[in-house]
């Protein structure tokens, strides 16, 4: 299932929110639509943290993770850390990543397999992301960007990527990732992917903007209207501990940015 919401006034939900296959990341400060869009759907399933990074709400071009663990700026200040810690499963690792490209969303695409990177990540970056997230590591481009985080979207079972990708550089990339790719587009016509999109192995969330036409071609290669796709997992039980600490983290993060 593919739904369609809006941060504001802006159909760019995928800066203000990251999604995983074991967490959702949301900007704090945002109006409680957005919120409930994603605790409706995900709550009884996995967290929904709400979040700011570096004091900044463009939590979904900041940080970039999987089912294994997350990546987040080296200006991620010691209490965002703590409360991602205490928000989320103590199995999922959470790091700090020192990297002068450090919009990571932007720069890294991956699912829970392999990851796709800016050609001029620094060595140590890709350690750290094979590390912690358990992947395999290749530097890209995606249709000539270097900024393959921002044009493409990927799951465990497909892929969307920017609609110039030559048919060539869709076989060599889906080989690599080893699902099926799309070139495609979100918010009607907008070629930057994840800007209007975040997916997981059982639902995606696209801009408002988004066409009837977009939203089918997404339920498509993510295998999310199949009856043979990804079932969605059972709903994982949370601590009642780390549940009220993101309550008041969020109001306290609220309170600061008005």
């Amino acid at each position: 299932m593919a739904m369609r919401i809006q941060f504001e006034n802006s159909s760019e939900i995928g800066c203000y929110a990251t999604l995983t296959n074991s967490y959702c990341l949301v900007a704090c400060g945002a109006s409680e639509n957005f919120y409930s869009a994603f605790e409706a759907e995900l709550i009884d399933v996995i967290p929904v943290v709400h979040c700011s990074i570096a004091g900044c709400r463009i939590t979904g071009n900041l940080t970039v993770g999987n089912r294994r663990g997350l990546l987040v700026p080296n200006t991620t200040d010691d209490q965002e850390l703590q409360h991602l810690r205490n928000s989320l499963d103590d199995n999922i690792r959470i790091q700090r990543v020192e990297e002068k490209l450090n919009a990571l969303g932007n720069v890294i695409v991956c699912n829970d397999y392999v990851a796709l990177v800016h050609p001029d990540l620094d060595s140590e970056t890709k350690e750290v992301i094979a590390d912690v997230l358990g992947v395999e590591v290749f530097p890209q481009t995606v249709a000539g960007q270097v900024l393959v985080g921002t044009y493409a979207s990927i799951s465990n079972s497909g892929g969307l990527i920017h609609p110039h990708t030559t048919v060539a550089d869709l076989d060599e990339l889906s080989s690599l990732l080893q699902v099926p790719l799309v070139a495609g587009t979100v918010n009607r016509g907008s070629t930057q992917i994840s800007s209007g999109l975040i997916v997981n192995d059982w639902i995606a969330f696209c801009g408002l903007n988004s066409t009837a036409t977009e939203i089918s071609v997404i339920e498509k290669v993510f295998k999310l209207s199949d009856a043979g796709g990804p079932v969605r997992p059972p709903a994982a039980a949370k601590s009642a501990t780390a549940s009220a600490s993101t309550g008041d983290y969020k109001d306290a993060l609220i309170e600061s940015l008005f």
